[in-house]
């Protein structure tokens, strides 16, 4: 008896032993930082698959940045497959520039940035230091916005936006894609309100005014700051283009509505060709009819037979002295 005592004492000794060798380090180390964490919840950590040293370290930077977060709302964060590290790093920045941003809040928005290629931290840190966007986008594959006054003339434009994250409104906002695309929309109408190009070159101000006045960040994850037009160019005359190509069109019209009258003439006088012929050939039906009834005799035929060969000969007489006469 008092050996098996001694075996079961030897194997609690043994386990507390190993247990003590895997957690005691983080354990002396969260309760030497001020956070401390029990043996029992780094056990269950172990159990759960949980990677204790992530979240007794993400901890105890809180805890040493003035941050109260426990080891649950850690363990829950990072079994929805959030990233613990960024989320601390995020609260610290928000906290030291006196940004509002509790910890549900920050997961959201880290659980919401996931895949995308951004994290939280780079939200925060946006929101302290507020970043240009490029109008266009590199990826539209255009290097200005063409908008046309109303005087017909092209002009190009490309602009710089300074905008801020608005965490309120991260989670569920619009992205910088949108903000792109209406500040483009935007440009391209007030160019078109313009009376003429020279309005624009002279005041290219009043075309960040207008834009920047109707509110474009409206639903998004940005606040716009600033709207500056980097560069303005005029391009090509789209109004001369226009009335070019419209005139060309109106040839075109009324190219093929003579060619239609020419077709209609053609017919009418191949229809009166045809009637000439047909009454052509009535003229031997009617002389033989005279015959038979006796309207016309041999000698009157003859005569008509004479007068037409004098006919021919005078014509082909004619026709020989236009082609050897003088030149």
């Amino acid at each position: 008896m008092p050996l098996f005592l001694l075996i079961a004492a030897g194997v609690v000794a043994l386990v507390f032993g190993i247990v003590l060798l895997n957690f005691f380090g983080l354990w002396l180390r969260a309760l030497t930082s001020g956070a401390p964490v029990g043996i029992p919840t780094l056990i269950a950590m172990r159990l759960r698959g949980i990677p204790n040293s992530l979240i007794v370290n993400a901890r105890i930077t809180a805890v040493r940045a003035g941050i109260d977060v426990t080891t649950a709302q850690l363990e829950t964060h990072f079994l929805a497959g959030g990233n613990v590290d960024q989320v601390i790093r995020a609260l610290i920045a928000a906290d030291k520039a006196g940004i509002k941003l509790d910890f549900n809040r920050c997961c959201a928005i880290d659980l919401a940035t996931s895949g995308s290629g951004k994290t939280v931290f780079d939200a925060v840190r946006t929101s302290v230091n507020p970043r240009v966007i490029d109008c266009p986008g590199a990826a539209s594959g255009k290097s200005t916005i063409d908008g046309v006054a109303k005087d017909g003339i092209t002009v190009r434009a490309r602009a710089r936006v300074t905008v801020r994250s608005n965490l309120d409104r991260f989670v569920g906002g619009a992205t910088e894609e949108t903000i792109v695309a209406r500040v483009g929309e935007g440009i391209v109408r007030a160019i078109g309100s313009k009376e003429t190009y020279k309005g624009v070159l002279e005041n290219p101000q009043d075309i960040s005014k207008d834009v920047l006045n109707r509110g474009l960040d409206a639903g998004t994850a940005y606040e716009i700051l600033s709207i500056d037009i980097a560069d303005v160019d005029v391009g090509e005359n789209v109004g001369a283009k226009l009335q070019a190509e419209q005139a060309n069109a109106d040839k075109q019209v009324a190219q093929a509505k003579a060619e239609i009258r020419r077709a209609a003439a053609v017919a009418a006088e191949q229809e009166m060709r045809a009637k000439v012929v047909e009454a052509e050939a009535q003229v031997p039906l009617a002389m033989a009819e005279a015959f038979r009834k006796g309207n016309l005799g041999i000698l009157d035929y003859q005569k008509i037979r004479n007068v037409s060969a004098d006919t021919e000969m005078r014509s082909a007489i004619a026709k020989d002295s236009g082609k050897t006469g003088p030149k």
